[in-house]
This record gives C-alpha cells, sequence and structure tokens, in this order.
C-alpha cells in the first residue's frame, strides 16, 4: 500500500484506502473461575493481562485482517478487584495505525451476576504489528475515525506514540 497510513486517501475505486474503527471493535466476555483466582479469591492481575492481550489481538487483526503480535503495552492499572463469579467483559478497537504499527485501546469492566453492577476494571493501551504468513511486517490500512470519540482516541493516540518514541530515544 503507498497510501500514508494517516490518511484516507481514496483507492482507485473511490473508496477510502482505510477501514472504520467500528471494523476493529471487539467485545470479549470471560467469567471469572477458581483457576483464574488468588487465595483471596480475586483475579490474578496476569490473567486479567493475558485477557486484555487477546481482546487486543482481536480488533488487530480485525482491522488489518492478518496475524498480529504485540509489541508493546502500556501501563495497566486495577481499579478495583474482580472477584470468582463475576463477569469480565473487554471492550477493544483499533485507535490509530501509524506505519506498520497499531495502537489498540482495551477497556474492561466488571459485572456482578447477582446484582447486575458494572464498574470499569481498567484500561490499558497496547501497540501491535500485523506479520505476513512469511513472518514479515504488513503495512496495514489507515484507521478512519467517524465519531468525535474516535476522533479523540485517534489524536491521544498520535501523542501517547510521540510520548513513547521520546522516552525510547531517552535511554
Amino acid at each position: 500500500m503507498n497510501a500514508s497510513p494517516d490518511s484516507a486517501t481514496p483507492s482507485p475505486e473511490g473508496e477510502p484506502a482505510g477501514r472504520p474503527v467500528r471494523d476493529s471493535y471487539s467485545e470479549y466476555v470471560e467469567i471469572t473461575l477458581p483457576n483464574d483466582a488468588n487465595p483471596l479469591g480475586t483475579l490474578f492481575g496476569g490473567k486479567l493481562m493475558q485477557w486484555v492481550d487477546l481482546a487486543a489481538s482481536i480488533a488487530a487483526s480485525r482491522h488489518a485482517r492478518s496475524a498480529v503480535v504485540t509489541a508493546s503495552i502500556d501501563s495497566l492499572t486495577f481499579l478495583r478487584p474482580v472477584h470468582i463469579g463475576q463477569l469480565v467483559t473487554l471492550r477493544s478497537a483499533v485507535n490509530r495505525v501509524f506505519r506498520t504499527s497499531m495502537e489498540v485501546g482495551v477497556k474492561v469492566f466488571v459485572e456482578d451476576l447477582r446484582t447486575g453492577m458494572v464498574q470499569h476494571v481498567s484500561s490499558a493501551y497496547l501497540t501491535f504489528v500485523a506479520i505476513s504468513g512469511e513472518g514479515r511486517r504488513v503495512i496495514p490500512p489507515p484507521v478512519l475515525p467517524e465519531t468525535a470519540d474516535e476522533l479523540r482516541r485517534f489524536e491521544q493516540a498520535g501523542q501517547r506514540r510521540a510520548y513513547r518514541l521520546a522516552n525510547r530515544a531517552a535511554r
């Protein structure tokens, strides 16, 4: 693809050379089982990290239409515990595509199935790279934000990337 990954350059057929955010949207749900929990009966942080990575990889794969690998994950803060028997819902979507990488946002919620109460548990931003069957990087199509919220996340993803790159250069 010769188009800039951050622009919606029309293809020869007149269609945008990109995909809307909604095409990458994913909702992944798990129930917290005893094997997922520590001796206090709350979800292992590592298990939640695994689910976050899986939810993000689904969104990245949907967008790139290829295999993807996790390149990095920003911080992951646990806002509240998740108990055995509670439902965990992870919502993910591609926020922005750069030259060969994609930022995916994941928002995690817990639902108490007895009361119906839903609470925010965590949020994370992950960077993925699309890979071909031969193991080469694939240039994913640009993401096309359509709503004000998607545009905000698109802009913020650019700011986070600039911060990441500045920190990498400072090492």
